[in-house]
């Protein structure tokens, strides 16, 4: 497989959503990219003028545009995209791997379980009674999380992957909405998941830090 390690990658963000995922991934894997804000407030306008969805019709962050004009969407795919382009930094394991079906496994979790799982609690006109249903379901999932993690530093082991790095969104959303203490080890992963530099980019970037 040929990989293009001098693609400047565009990504389209929105700060703190779940677009931080792929931003630190694109840091870990020092590759070449460009921000565009999306500001939602604003009705999808980007920083730069125009609308977001003549860039991508789903509307919604995070989207990715390569320099050859092709568009990538959904977070899970991009960040397996991002990782594949530099397989020398342990990003992801190999394609083809069990090792690589692990990693899906985290990430179709954090996806579903987690991201997908905490939608509810943005909506302005969810009731008291069905945030606390939902943040007692997240929670539950977190204690999973938790058993699983133990005292491994990260999620697949000694080594950070782009699970990690949704985790971390999945993470900083839930506190949004919950301020009782994350489950087992999770604070003290969440610190050591934090303190990266890559990390400690990316949110200074946002203006998360």
């Amino acid at each position: 497989m040929t990989r293009r390690t001098d693609t400047m990658i565009k990504l389209y963000y929105a700060p703190g959503a779940c677009s931080l995922s792929p931003h630190v991934a694109l840091r870990e894997a020092g590759l070449p990219f460009e921000l565009v804000r999306v500001d939602f407030m604003r009705g999808k306008r980007l920083e730069t003028g125009g609308e977001f969805v003549d860039v991508s019709p789903k509307g919604y962050v995070p989207a990715v545009v390569l320099d050859d004009g092709q568009l990538l969407t959904e977070g899970v795919a991009i960040v397996q995209y991002i990782a594949d382009q530099k397989p020398e930094l342990g990003l992801a394991p190999p394609p083809g791997t069990l090792e690589r079906v692990r990693l899906q496994e985290w990430l179709v979790f954090i996806a579903t379980e987690l991201h997908k799982g905490l939608s509810p609690l943005f909506m302005p006109q969810a009731s008291d009674e069905l945030k606390q249903a939902v943040k007692a379901k997240v929670r539950s999932r977190l204690e999973l999380v938790a058993r699983s993690l133990g005292s491994k530093p990260y999620l697949m082991g000694d080594r950070f992957t782009i699970a990690d790095g949704y985790l971390l969104y999945a993470l900083r959303a839930f506190q949004r909405f919950d301020s009782g203490a994350l489950p087992g080890e999770l604070p003290a992963y969440l610190e050591r998941v934090s303190s990266r530099p890559a990390v400690k980019a990316a949110l200074e970037a946002e203006g998360l830090a």
